[in-house]
């Protein structure tokens, strides 16, 4: 997985820019406020979340770990995508989002272009509890491993699994490992995945 970069801008557009990075051009998706500070020829610095589909690859990237962290907890949210997510970023910061989560106000995120009434009181309902303590202490280890395994379960998701068996799958197994492998996606998913691997050849092969 890749988790940052840093590289060269090589072309920026409205919301998306290119980074080269060891001889690579990566195209990342982010908000017109990153794109706004990425200048060609520049070095560019990004927190980043791959999301992985059978048919796709795509990055996000974000200027700050408190965005990355917001963004995979809105992913987690009942009919919020990547770009739905992204969205969200793109018309409020994070202290904004996390207000209006503790406030109960689904007001904000009716105003974001893509998010229904619905979908916007199911991100107040589905993240309470959740942003206040990941935007006060943004970065430090405890929070580290929640992340992870929420980027682990969308990589299981994307290569077949239903979200309730990836999301279990990853539970139990970050409970067995040890620090250094819950702290690690490429580590909790490779572990993930050997739990996983046989169980689904043997319903394919039944």
């Amino acid at each position: 997985m890749i988790s940052s970069l840093r590289g060269r801008v090589a072309h920026v557009e409205a919301e998306s820019v290119v980074v080269e990075v060891g001889g690579v051009g990566l195209a990342v998706h982010v908000t017109p406020q990153v794109a706004r500070t990425a200048h060609v020829g520049h070095e560019l610095a990004l927190h980043t979340n791959l999301i992985v589909r059978e048919d796709a690859l795509t990055l996000f990237g974000f200027s700050s770990r408190d965005e990355l962290v917001v963004f995979s907890q809105l992913l987690g949210v009942t009919g919020v995508g990547p770009k739905s997510a992204l969205g969200v970023l793109s018309a409020l910061t994070v202290g904004q989002i996390a207000d209006a989560v503790a406030a109960d106000d689904d007001a904000p995120f009716r105003r974001v272009s893509g998010i229904g009434p619905k979908t916007a009181k199911l991100i107040v309902v589905q993240l309470a509890g959740k942003l206040a303590p990941v935007h006060a202490t943004a970065g430090a280890a405890p929070d580290a491993a929640p992340v992870v395994s929420a980027q682990v379960t969308q990589a299981l998701v994307g290569l077949g699994w239903s979200e309730r068996i990836a999301a279990e799958a990853v539970a139990s197994v970050a409970a067995d490992a040890g620090e250094h492998e819950r702290a690690s996606v490429s580590a909790l998913l490779r572990l993930t995945l050997a739990v996983l691997g046989p169980a689904r050849k043997e319903s394919v092969g039944g």
